[in-house]
């Protein structure tokens, strides 16, 4: 059964939007684990257009879950992980010119000092995952650096046509089997919604989704920590797709 962790960076966006105080995303946090979610996850980007560092530091202080610190890996946000020391850290790519991540990490393009860091983040007592595509070259190059997380990228599957969309769940689901036969364990997220999440939490040892956007959208509806908690029944009791069963090849 998944875990739900809920990306509040939206609620951030909004409020950066009038460089205001308000809507306070720490506030929110709460919220959402009154609605049920087993984690805040939050993406500290280095031009800091949503989450800044006063949230990510209340959040420390405040969150009673997990706190999970989506970054790149930089020695800027390395200094802020080591000094902060959250839960977890999930290592994304990060470009400027996106409005949110494309894809996953090239780890097999950067091994060797993604290896270093993982190290160093590890030994100071915090978990780390590699946010990358279904992809068992990536997912190798993973188990090299010494991570013991891998968060898989599903925004492919999330954008793709109906025709399409079984076939990119059968992409997750191997490479779920993939990383788990490495020794790995599995998150994933991206561009999942209440409309498409069912078949991926059915993956078999999906640990924890990563959900925002479509929370955030929902909550604007029916107040946050409904909208959490109906997010939360589905990631946590999916029917299984009836076509591929969700089960590892």
């Amino acid at each position: 059964m998944a875990s739900l962790g809920v990306n509040i960076d939206h609620i951030a966006n909004v409020r950066q939007a009038r460089r205001t105080v308000e809507p306070d995303p720490v506030t929110y946090a709460l919220l959402a684990e009154l609605g049920g979610a087993d984690g805040i996850t939050v993406h500290l980007r280095e031009d800091r257009r949503h989450i800044q560092d006063r949230d990510v530091e209340l959040l420390r202080q405040v969150v009673r879950s997990r706190l999970n610190l989506e970054m790149a890996a930089t020695p800027e946000m390395e200094a802020i992980a080591l000094r902060l020391r959250p839960d977890m850290v999930t290592l994304v790519p990060e470009k400027r010119e996106e409005v949110t991540t494309e894809g996953g990490l090239d780890v097999g393009g950067q091994q060797a000092p993604l290896q270093a860091l993982v190290g160093r983040l590890q030994d100071a007592g915090i978990g780390v995952s590699l946010f990358v595509d279904a992809e068992a070259r990536q997912l190798e190059a993973c188990q090299a650096t010494g991570a013991r997380w891998v968060e898989l990228h599903t925004g492919t599957y999330a954008e793709a046509s109906w025709s399409r969309q079984p076939l990119e769940l059968a992409r997750l689901t191997e490479g779920s089997f993939i990383a788990r036969s490495l020794g790995l364990r599995v998150n994933a997220g991206h561009g999942l919604t209440y409309q498409n999440v069912e078949p991926v939490a059915a993956i078999e040892g999906m640990e924890e989704l990563n959900i925002g956007h479509t929370i955030v959208a929902r909550a604007l509806a029916v107040g946050l920590q409904q909208a959490v908690s109906e997010m939360r029944a589905l990631v946590q009791n999916p029917r299984r797709d009836p076509l591929f069963g969700n089960t590892a090849p």
